[in-house]
């Protein structure tokens, strides 16, 4: 089987000699694909992926092109028949068999202190993306069963404290009103949904911000109320 692609500048090229041969098509009309291409390409994209070259027949020169992957995609693009794409398969397969060619011998040619330093490098940077992502983690890692029920026992702790007890006439009357408050100024001050889904790193914050917690004055004013009512009615 004819060769279908080539290495010329350590670049992977094939040519429209060959394409012709290979999808069966006159060379001439094959130019012609090239030229609209070109045109439609322009100047940029063409100079870079399409280079005119010669070939000798009888001593006569011929007007060829050298094509790039990109620049052969473009020009077998609507060649669409079942024996055309199987081509363009064997030609795709070809244009990667030997960049990963080039590939290798360019590594094996390689300083050996230029690749142990870019081996290096990249050991540094996948470390520095692990690090980093371990560090998200810890930010993000939200508080586990123990430090969830010692926040809940601390906030029931507080709550007996500001209705004076467990036993006391507030207690009975607006615990679960004060319990609500606590747990709503909680969240609302640390941004969050629900109290189980505080961030590990802000547990101790949490702990502060329970033992510092007051009620609403309103509620703080109500609280007393009650508790002075009960205290009346036992020197009744």
């Amino acid at each position: 089987m004819r060769q279908l692609v080539f290495v010329q500048n350590n670049q992977v090229i094939t040519d429209s000699l060959t394409i012709a041969e290979m999808f069966g098509k006159e060379h001439k009309n094959v130019l012609r694909d090239i030229t609209t291409q070109i045109e439609y390409a322009g100047p940029e994209f063409s100079q870079l992926n399409f280079e005119p070259s010669e070939y000798r027949v009888r001593g006569k020169q011929y007007l060829k092109f050298n094509l790039s992957e990109e620049a052969f995609a473009l020009v077998v693009f609507s060649y669409n028949t079942k024996e055309a794409v199987q081509t363009k398969i064997k030609f795709i397969q070809e244009f990667k068999r030997m960049q990963e060619y080039i590939h290798k011998k360019e590594q094996n040619e390689q300083d050996p202190v230029e690749l142990a330093l870019q081996t290096s490098l990249m050991n540094y940077q996948e470390i520095k993306s692990i690090k980093g992502d371990v560090e998200f983690l810890k930010d993000h890692m939200r508080i586990d069963g123990a430090q969830e029920f010692a926040l809940n026992s601390q906030g029931k702790a507080k709550v007996f404290e500001v209705l004076g007890g467990y036993n006391s006439s507030a207690y009975n009357a607006v615990s679960r009103k004060t319990f609500g408050e606590l747990w709503r100024d909680f969240k609302r001050h640390f941004q969050l949904p629900r109290y189980s889904e505080l961030p590990k790193t802000k547990f101790d914050d949490a702990v502060y911000f329970i033992s510092k917690w007051r009620p609403s004055t309103s509620l703080e004013i109500e609280i007393e109320s009650y508790n002075k009512q009960s205290q009346l009615k036992l020197v009744k």
